[in-house]
């Protein structure tokens, strides 16, 4: 099989998927706001060669469990939450290969400002961002940043499409390759014959306006999204290099992954145009009966009424109103996250009731528990026979975690010829797509904004 990708998945928060392992002696999630718990956490990734962290993100504190935030708060769980774009220099000053993924988000972010933001980045870090575009699920967001109402779901998708082909405008059209000469001599430092002002007058955005910043490495950063309703979809299969899907069960994952590549062809793209990442709660340890009671350790330490409050923030509706016995409602249309709310009922396992999303366990992500051997036999088939490519493994008690991970798992899975040896050199887009010079692939749509030396 192809080797498995893996990026730790984590937001600027004490907590997040998991609610309330923070409060385990182990972890150290409660030095979540100081440079040191994130250059730690970038050095253990790049140790147990992982491919980066991807850093989630919201711009609003959920009040949907309860219509209050208060069981968040309590449990920490997304909030408080920092800004992800500012933790990425520290990270990348204290690594050399390990790369970024960062929430941006198209509903409330302006195309122009956001452009230069991961331009700079990705000169910052010599190519290793990628951007997860996402377009938002939280009312309180719309409220906080003084709209009435957030654009309903389907609207959403159509604003982020139009929003990032303004960056692709942007990125790949203001500036041709080689317009900053650098030219002591002369003292020039930009050629203004080779800087084009961008003119875009569509639907929801307007620009004029030459983009601030030079191209980086990688002119547009590797792009980062998930979907799984139709409009989602459609985006992913348009945009996506790389695409995050919700797991559920192994007939709902490899659905999810032939959908993404069928619209990728029907997009004119290749099918490995898209790599696939899932998310993973894994728990290693050097012998089975020792990962199930680390699993039982963190059971004692998860917060139920988190848990659901952070439920309910993604799919949109108020899980408590529902009784602990009561089905995970079945609601084809909201306005949060379809892809999330299909995961937890048509997608399932098997049917949950609003209890099973309480505890830590089964049910939700794929999670395994187990020694390094056990953990791969099952990763390993698992793998193969849903397609994904890659892990996006979920926060449990950390840095401990991700130490046995890294320590543990990834030599087993290097001695099966799952996962690599060493990084392969350039930027992440290199990394993961190896021949396209760092550039956005010629069959991607941002190609159609090149100028110059640029294609």
């Amino acid at each position: 099989m192809p080797q498995l990708l893996a990026n730790a998945f984590y937001c600027g928060s004490p907590g997040q998927s998991w609610a309330g392992l923070w409060s385990h002696p182990d972890s150290k999630a409660t030095e979540y706001n100081t440079l040191g718990f994130w250059t730690e956490l970038a050095q253990t990734c790049e140790r147990g060669l992982l491919d980066g962290i991807f850093l989630a993100d919201g711009l609003g504190v959920s009040d949907v469990y309860e219509g209050k935030p208060d069981a968040m708060l309590r449990a920490g769980s997304f909030v408080p939450l920092l800004d992800p774009m500012l933790l990425l220099p520290c990270m990348a000053q204290a690594t050399r290969n390990l790369s970024f993924g960062v929430t941006g988000n198209t509903s409330y972010e302006t195309p122009y400002l956001l452009a230069r933001r991961l331009s700079t980045l990705d000169h910052l870090t010599q190519g290793r961002v990628a951007w997860n575009v996402v377009s938002g699920v939280l009312e309180a967001t719309a409220r906080g940043v003084g709209v009435q109402n957030q654009v309903a779901h389907d609207e959403r998708y159509a604003v982020a499409d139009e929003f990032v082909e303004l960056m692709y405008k942007l990125w790949e059209g203001s500036w041709e390759d080689g317009a900053a000469v650098r030219d002591k001599a002369t003292r020039t430092f930009v050629d203004p014959a080779r800087v084009h002002a961008i003119h875009h007058a569509g639907k929801y955005f307007r620009c004029d306006a030459v983009h601030m910043s030079e191209p980086s490495m990688q002119r547009t950063p590797l792009m980062f999204s998930a979907g799984a309703s139709a409009a989602g979809l459609d985006f992913v299969g348009k945009h996506a290099e790389c695409a995050f899907i919700a797991y559920g069960s192994p007939d709902f994952a490899r659905k999810q992954v032939r959908q993404i590549r069928e619209k990728a062809v029907a997009y004119g793209r290749a099918q490995d145009d898209v790599k696939v990442f899932v998310p993973a709660t894994i728990i290693v340890a050097p012998t089975d009966a020792q990962a199930r009671e680390l699993q039982r350790e963190y059971e004692n330490h998860t917060d139920g009424a988190g848990n659901l409050a952070t439920r309910s923030q993604l799919i949109g509706i108020d899980l408590a109103k529902y009784s602990l016995d009561d089905p995970v409602p079945s609601v084809q249309k909201t306005n949060a996250s379809q892809a999330a709310a299909a995961a937890l009922t048509t997608g399932a396992q098997k049917p949950l009731r609003i209890r099973d999303l309480m505890g830590f366990g089964e049910g939700r992500d794929l999670f395994l528990v187990g020694s390094p051997s056990t953990v791969a036999d099952k990763l390993v088939a698992w793998a193969e026979d849903t397609g994904v490519d890659g892990l996006n493994l979920i926060r449990t008690v950390e840095p401990k975690g991700l130490q046995a991970f890294c320590d543990l798992l990834v030599p087993e899975l290097q001695n099966r010829g799952a996962f690599k040896e060493q990084y392969a050199p350039g930027s992440l887009r290199e990394k993961l797509f190896p021949g396209t010079g760092g550039r956005v692939k010629s069959t991607h749509p941002a190609t159609r904004y090149g100028r110059g030396n640029a294609r």
